[in-house]
């Protein structure tokens, strides 16, 4: 069964919501491995609300950090060292693993997001805006990606439809178009399930791993 990835151009891209979707239509676990920022919901606690999933498929974070900031920077601010030994995916399946802020993002002095991903070699999908910006974001992302020979499933778009900034992604990068998720005005469980399930084919994220 699958284990994917899920990573975004940069914070707030709407990784979470996707995850939760994702996770959702799957059965799947879901993981958080580094969690930056605790005041409010935390991820984790949105995936539960959003997704159905029961509470035995959310899985503990291995890091928990006060601060929303990058991870690297959250850990120095409470006296802590993210360790990589500790954030090696689980080995149960389906699983979506959902990661903290973009590809380049810092979780130690010398340890950006892709670096780890290079050593998982999870199939991943990247999720991208489809505002202004996100041809070039995506396509950065992309390259990253390929340079370190990280599978990559596909790109999940996010926002209001623009079929230029989705046709030229797909084009440059060779990535596949895997479907656009709407910003929905009522962000509920129900209203969630309804439009992942119109805008992506549930056999695009359940092969076997890469």
């Amino acid at each position: 069964m699958t284990r994917l990835v899920v990573v975004g151009t940069d914070t707030n891209v709407g990784k979470t919501v996707f995850s939760a979707a994702l996770a959702g239509a799957l059965g799947a676990y879901y993981w958080k491995p580094v969690q930056a920022g605790l005041d409010g919901e935390t991820d984790t606690q949105a995936v539960a609300r959003l997704s159905g999933l029961p509470s035995a498929r959310l899985l503990p974070e291995a890091y928990s950090l006060r601060t929303p900031a990058s991870p690297h920077f959250s850990a120095r601010l409470d006296g802590m060292t993210i360790e990589a030994a500790r954030l090696a995916p689980p080995s149960l399946a389906p699983l979506v693993v959902e990661m903290a802020g973009g590809l380049m993002t810092p979780l130690t002095e010398t340890l950006p997001t892709a670096d780890l991903l290079a050593q998982w070699r999870l199939p991943t999908v990247l999720c991208a805006r489809t505002t202004l910006g996100a041809i070039n974001h995506g396509l950065l992302s992309l390259e990253a990606l390929r340079r370190r020979d990280i599978p990559v499933l596909g790109v999940a778009f996010i926002g209001d439809e623009n079929e230029e900034t989705r046709r030229i992604i797909a084009q440059m990068s060779g990535a596949r178009d895997l479907g656009r998720l709407p910003l929905l005005a009522s962000l509920t469980a129900e209203e969630l399930r309804a439009s992942f399930e119109e805008a992506f084919r549930l056999a695009d994220f359940s092969g076997d791993d890469i």
